[in-house]
């Protein structure tokens, strides 16, 4: 539906839009039901919401092979509140059976099959395709004006800019810290090369960070005056941010070109990790891949490589705080928050 942005004379207007519900449309890319589906839409007109959000999957779109890839590119189901599963496309999995190293591993050697690992973000290990080649559509058509007016670039699980350091499917549950998910021998191999140039060949991913449901004090590296505050983690930790925020930067790159004269804005989500956020380590935050600390700043380089982009900043769970999880919730809520970047 069209953003009515534009007729209307309310000072500082905040245009409102509806999530549709997972299942709208089935892994066959089918409308299950498409009459009751109509009748919700006139009631959100009707209503006066300026639109409605839905996610457009990888697994749909390109699930028989690499043709156009889309926005959502991780797996949907495995986190509460999920009721549809919809996995990344069977081929792509196919070539994680021969090369497992294409997921996102912890330091056991679990993998993640949410989402492929940025370490594989410039190799042409998917169907020829690098990772980064794969996730941006090849042909748009914005359709009648105003039809689409933002579309939120899947990053990472979830479709958030982070790393799945908290895996639900793996046993995590709220409120432990997680763990760095780099132990993947692409993102290994790229380590051992930064740091060999800073100079220091002998250093190694983390050996002493927990294990999911650790609390900071448990572990070595988060406690007090742990690795976290050493030169060999403070590299660790600028190095592994900044991996992230290098490939949500190339993603969003490839995706403005593609929608270049589309008059559409490019959005970006950020999980907002609320717990452990008054710990000094802000132990959450690091092993997602957002190196926050009292006195710096995880986020800004964030907002300031999206800016770049034209884009928009939705960043979760706002409005929590560290202590708030309800009993058979995700503990974000699913509740986003739209700032300009």
């Amino acid at each position: 539906m069209a953003s009515k942005t534009g007729s209307t004379n309310i000072a500082n207007y905040v245009p409102l839009y509806v999530m549709l519900q997972l299942g709208v449309v089935t892994r066959e890319n089918q409308f299950p039901d498409q009459e009751k589906l109509e009748k919700q839409l006139e009631v959100l007109k009707a209503s006066g919401v300026d639109g409605v959000m839905v996610d457009v999957w990888w697994g749909i779109v390109e699930a028989k092979g690499p043709e156009q890839a889309i926005m959502s590119f991780h797996q949907c189901g495995g986190n509460v509140g999920d009721a549809v599963y919809i996995p990344i496309p069977d081929w792509v999995l196919a070539v994680g059976e021969e090369d497992p190293d294409i997921f996102y591993t912890n330091r056991s050697g679990t993998r993640d099959k949410e989402y492929l690992s940025l370490g594989v973000d410039n190799l042409p290990l998917i169907g020829g395709r690098t990772a980064v080649q794969s996730k941006y559509v090849r042909h748009f058509e914005s359709g009648k004006p105003g039809t689409v007016v933002d579309i939120e670039v899947g990053l990472g699980p979830a479709g958030e800019l982070r790393y799945p350091s908290y895996p639900e499917t793996q046993g995590w549950v709220f409120p432990g810290i997680g763990e760095f998910q780099c132990y993947d021998n692409y993102l290994r191999l790229d380590f051992k090369v930064a740091a060999t140039k800073a100079g220091h060949p002998e250093w190694d991913l983390p050996d002493d960070a927990g294990t999911y449901n650790d609390n900071p004090e448990k572990t070595g590296f988060f406690k007090s005056n742990g690795t976290y505050q050493t030169e060999k983690g403070k590299f660790f930790l600028t190095w592994y941010s900044n991996k992230l925020i290098y490939h949500g930067d190339q993603i969003l790159e490839e995706a403005n070109k593609v929608f270049l004269g589309c008059k559409v804005k490019i959005a970006a989500k950020v999980s907002g990790i609320h717990w452990w956020y008054k710990d000094e380590s802000h132990a959450s935050e690091l092993t997602s891949g957002y190196y926050n600390l009292v006195g710096r700043d995880g986020y800004r380089p964030i907002a300031r490589m999206l800016s770049r982009h034209y884009g928009t900043l939705n960043f979760k769970c706002l409005e929590m705080r560290d202590s708030v999880c309800i009993k058979g919730q995700d503990p974000q809520h699913h509740y986003e928050h739209p700032i300009i970047g």
